[in-house]
């Protein structure tokens, strides 16, 4: 932790770097990440907004940056928020937001936005379904993905649709200890 007492942009990036690693890829949760991530595509992005407004330019300027790179140097990025969004009601209406964005700059149908939130609940669950576990990350974070990468991959794997299934029974199987597991952060260098 920093002397502010809010955790370090480095300590934030190692945690998420090691729970994609650990849960997203390790769990196969996404078919699709382990190769970007073996190949350094991944960016990680820990935004050090506090408000709606300069999240929001924070994300503006991720989209772009992302939208100028090759798809084979930066695939896709994750715009982690230590420091606000830790209600998962707040996050969700942030989420409205941050698609009428995409939308004023013409980047919807170009880009997505995969929500990930340590309190993480599907519509119609309860808060310690199994299912949830699957988009629970440590810090609230936006997963910026490019559509046409998406659909490309999406075309060559069989039965996508049974990816979501398929990670609710890798959830049931795993059991309550595991998943409590999952979400707590591993324990990770901090640089001061």
């Amino acid at each position: 932790m920093t002397d502010a007492g809010k955790p370090s942009q480095a300590l934030v990036e190692a945690q998420t770097r090691e729970w994609v690693a650990r849960v997203v890829v390790g769990l196969n949760l996404c078919p699709f990440a382990g190769r970007p991530l073996a190949s350094g595509q991944v960016r990680f992005r820990v935004s050090e907004a506090e408000t709606a407004e300069t999240l929001l330019e924070d994300l503006q300027a991720e989209l772009a940056w992302l939208d100028a790179q090759p798809p084979e140097e930066t695939e896709t990025s994750l715009l982690i928020v230590p420091h606000m969004l830790a209600d998962f009601h707040d996050y969700n209406d942030f989420l409205a937001l941050a698609d009428m964005l995409l939308e004023r700059f013409g980047w919807e149908g170009r880009f997505q936005i995969a929500s990930f939130h340590p309190h993480y609940q599907f519509a119609d669950t309860q808060p310690d379904a199994p299912e949830n576990y699957t988009n629970r990350s440590p810090w609230p974070m936006l997963h910026l993905l490019r559509e046409d990468s998406l659909e490309q991959v999406l075309r060559h794997y069989p039965e996508p649709e049974q990816i979501p299934l398929r990670n609710i029974e890798t959830m049931n199987r795993l059991g309550r200890d595991a998943l409590i597991a999952l979400r707590t952060p591993p324990e990770s260098g901090e640089d001061g």
